[in-house]
């Protein structure tokens, strides 16, 4: 079957790179992509959905301030 998709430019550069560095051709490329994600099942994120942020707990909302060096002792990071 045939089909039209339009592709912003940056990325069909992004797709013509890596299909030249793999030897292969930018139509295979795009069919194993396709293919890879029905395989794995995952859907795309929702538009309009918002990240979850953590949530600093405090009896005084609005009342803390945390410098670059300050959150480290509310959030861990790895």
């Amino acid at each position: 079957m045939r089909t039209t998709v339009d592709i912003p430019d940056t990325i069909y550069r992004e797709i013509k790179i890596r299909a030249a560095s793999e030897g292969t051709t930018i139509k295979d490329l795009i069919l194993e992509g396709v293919a890879a994600r029905l395989r794995s099942g995952n859907a795309p994120a929702k538009r309009g959905s918002r990240p979850k942020f953590p949530v600093i707990r405090s009896k005084k909302p609005g009342s803390l301030q945390l410098g670059e060096e300050g959150v480290y002792e509310y959030i861990p990071f790895p």
